[in-house]
């Protein structure tokens, strides 16, 4: 458990100094490291999400070499699902504020919204299949009810770092306005 715990920790280390490394390769000044771009607050969650699994799940070291790049391939999945939903649904918003949208255009867009969504759902139930071959049935129950908790604590983390974002901005144009 501890060696999780450091991988954890270092793993939020690369993610914030990578970023600062970078910019200095490309001769940019150090950015405020309470920026966290998406895709290090990705890597930040999927961590997070790893290292409670086995908590919530009890699986032992064993099982947990074994569910680990199973749960990361669901994890992929459900990303590059999104992350291709997301790209087509863009051509489709682009499309509707058209004055005559193509309706070739949108039927095809729309087709391929389908043909995306059919896909990510095949692909999660076959990364579903994958983790049970390690579960036994009753870390199997508790893994669908530890990803609806995960997702549940996710929005919060993700509330509260906006609430804070807010409360910083105030601050920040509060002493921009003292003398």
């Amino acid at each position: 458990m501890k060696r999780r715990w450091i991988a954890v920790a270092a793993l939020i280390v690369v993610c914030f100094t990578g970023r600062a490394h970078a910019q200095a390769r490309a001769g940019a000044p150090p950015q405020d490291d309470s920026q966290v771009t998406p895709v290090e607050l990705r890597r930040l969650l999927d961590a997070y999400s790893i290292v409670q699994a086995q908590e919530f799940l009890k699986i032992s070291d064993e099982q947990y070499a074994r569910f680990l790049p199973r749960f990361k391939a669901l994890l992929d999945t459900r990303r590059q699902t999104l992350q291709q939903h997301t790209r087509v649904l863009n051509v489709v918003r682009r499309l509707l504020m058209e004055a005559q949208p193509d309706e070739g255009m949108l039927r095809d867009a729309l087709k391929q919204l389908q043909e995306i969504d059919t896909r990510g759902e095949a692909d999660a139930r076959r990364a579903y299949e994958a983790i049970d071959q390690v579960l036994d049935l009753r870390q199997q129950a508790k893994f669908r009810v530890f990803e609806e908790q995960m997702e549940r604590r996710k929005l919060e983390l993700v509330a509260q770092a906006q609430a804070r974002v807010r409360q910083l901005n105030r601050q920040n144009r509060q002493e921009q306005k003292l003398p």
